[in-house]
């Protein structure tokens, strides 16, 4: 390890501990007596609540059996929360009870009972101790948000002391929430927390001077958060989507209620949706980079009925660092950038450089996405850069993620610098020119991608090279580089010959990939982002042992 290497580490070690005395330092001593106060006599109005809703979830709850993150937990009559949750992905969602929308899609007498029964139940068990995953900033804000947006539900013929219990714990919990907002995790955390205290300070009774102080604080973390180009600062395409789902509400509920706006509400929204109809494949799904996981079709419809911007996709998305290649009905997304901080890298993937191609409604190339509900062992080899559609060198990740249970799966190294041109090299077609520095220290290599859509549409040209900086042309002595094409699992692959393979989707339309420079070999894969969940696929690669071949050359040709 370099001396520089040592630097860092033992920074983010020192910078870790720092923060973490200081989260301690700022909350004290948490007891349930420190955030006593007054509650409310009522709520002013249940926000609406725009993620999709389903019928089958809402009588599988009634009926006592709870399906959540790729789970179902048999309650036998029981409140889940007296029993051994199966994951924490479930527990985090039941605990945050956005299931709570199911239950308007079904008998509202059922959804009452079952609902005031299970509340209840998490009133008595974790409403009066705070401590543990219930209790994280997130996942109290999301709880508050689906509390407040259903409680018309939970209270339907509630007696008086439920009632006054409600509305004691929501009160109790804001002014938690209030507390460790700014110690909250960087990124949408930490605006879910100022979103859900903004939505509160205005459905229920509070004094102005909080009302207005949740708006400005919430101004402050847009304005942070949502970047000029309207990306999110994680660069994860899928942020955009669920925060507009929080948004919208948010803006409709202090249109209501005639309240003055936070100032940056309605120019962060305009500014999100352009750059969420960028990452929009022409089938209607969202681009798998940097977290993101599957996008249902009628979550996207949700809001972008909503959107009022108009025109073209951008070209470039420069604050994010995020490139679109559209050609007629072809388009290619390129990842070229590296995490905003840190804080933020925690969940940011290994794929610089890597790319994902569309054509009509059919995705083709891919990257392998996050898993919604798999365990965290699988969440990180989503994040490597062999799970994305670019080149590895050396079986080697262009970033390094760290190991280390004390700093967290944050990136300690690699790709440090990425340079791209674009150009319109004859009328009506478009290109891209970029290099990253991800295998320098390790390898004194760099890594350069050149991608060229044709005016047609019909052709896709691809360059992948690994050169010695300043010496372009000089042999490079050692190394294998793979490329890999990530397919999505709808597409079937048919080997046409050693160095060409056609890929073809459901309706008949099909490409040819090929290679004269190295064989293109067909690969098991997995793919993550499947609502279904974890699901085999194929990949193809492009095998370099760099002494012989530094640089291939690739085409897409569409065949019908």
């Amino acid at each position: 390890m370099q001396l520089s290497d040592r630097q860092r580490l033992s920074y983010l070690y020192m910078r870790e501990g720092w923060r973490r005395f200081s989260r301690r330092l700022a909350l004290g001593r948490i007891s349930a007596m420190r955030f006593s106060g007054s509650a409310p006599d009522r709520l002013i109005v249940a926000p609406t609540d725009l993620h999709p809703a389903d019928s089958f979830a809402g009588e599988e709850i009634t009926a006592g059996r709870f399906p959540l993150a790729g789970r179902v937990l048999e309650c036998d009559g029981e409140s889940p929360f007296a029993l051994e949750l199966p994951s924490e992905e479930f527990a985090n969602r039941l605990h945050s009870f956005g299931w709570l929308r199911h239950m308007r899609l079904v008998d509202p007498e059922k959804a009452a009972l079952t609902t005031r029964f299970i509340v209840g139940d998490w009133l008595q068990s974790h409403g009066r101790v705070i401590g543990g995953l219930a209790w994280r900033p997130d996942v109290t804000a999301q709880r508050i948000i689906a509390w407040l947006s259903h409680s018309p539900v939970v209270l339907k013929d509630a007696d008086y002391p439920f009632y006054r219990r409600f509305l004691k714990s929501l009160a109790f919990q804001v002014r938690y929430l209030r507390h460790v907002a700014d110690t909250t995790r960087d990124g949408e955390p930490r605006l879910r927390v100022r979103i859900a205290l903004a939505m509160a300070s205005i459905a229920m009774p509070t004094s102005a001077s909080k009302m207005r102080k949740a708006a400005r604080n919430l101004d402050e973390e847009l304005d942070r958060q949502i970047l000029p180009d309207g990306g999110h600062c994680s660069r994860n395409p899928r942020a955009a989507l669920d925060l507009l789902l929080d948004l919208l509400p948010l803006r409709q509920t202090y249109v209501n209620l005639g309240h003055d706006m936070p100032s940056q509400l309605i120019p962060c929204i305009d500014r999100i949706f352009p750059a969420l109809r960028f990452f929009r494949h022409q089938g209607g799904e969202l681009a798998l980079f940097n977290g993101a996981t599957y996008t249902l079709a009628n979550e996207l419809m949700s809001v972008l009925r909503y959107d009022e911007t108009g025109g073209a996709p951008f070209k470039a998305l420069p604050s994010i660092n995020y490139d679109r290649l559209a050609v007629k009905e072809t388009v290619v997304l390129m990842d070229t950038g590296v995490p905003k901080s840190v804080d933020l890298s925690a969940t940011a993937a290994a794929g610089t450089l890597s790319i994902e191609m569309s054509s009509g409604r059919n995705r083709f190339i891919v990257n392998s996405g996050r898993p919604r509900f798999a365990g965290d062992a699988m969440r990180q080899m989503a994040r490597m850069t062999a799970a994305h559609s670019v080149a590895t060198l050396n079986d080697t990740s262009s970033s390094r993620i760290s190991s280390s249970r004390f700093l967290g799966p944050i990136i300690i190294g690699g790709v440090g610098k990425v340079e791209v041109s674009r150009s319109e090299r004859e009328s009506g077609a478009d290109g891209i020119t970029a290099s990253h520095d991800g295998y320098l220290k390790r390898f004194g290599l760099l890594y350069e991608r050149d991608i060229f859509v044709a005016a047609s549409g019909n052709e896709i040209r691809g360059r992948e090279r690994f050169f010695k900086p300043g010496q372009p042309g000089a042999p490079v002595e050692r190394g294998v580089a793979v490329v890999r094409f990530h397919i999505h699992p709808s597409i079937q692959l048919y080997n046409a010959s050693e160095n060409e393979t056609r890929l073809v989707a459901p309706d008949g339309e099909a490409w040819a990939l090929t290679c004269l420079d190295v064989a293109v070999e067909e690969e098991d894969d997995v793919f993550f982002a499947d609502p279904s969940g974890v699901r085999a696929s194929r990949q193809l690669t492009l095998t370099m042992p760099l002494a012989e071949v530094p640089e291939v050359q690739w085409s897409l040709v569409r065949r019908r």
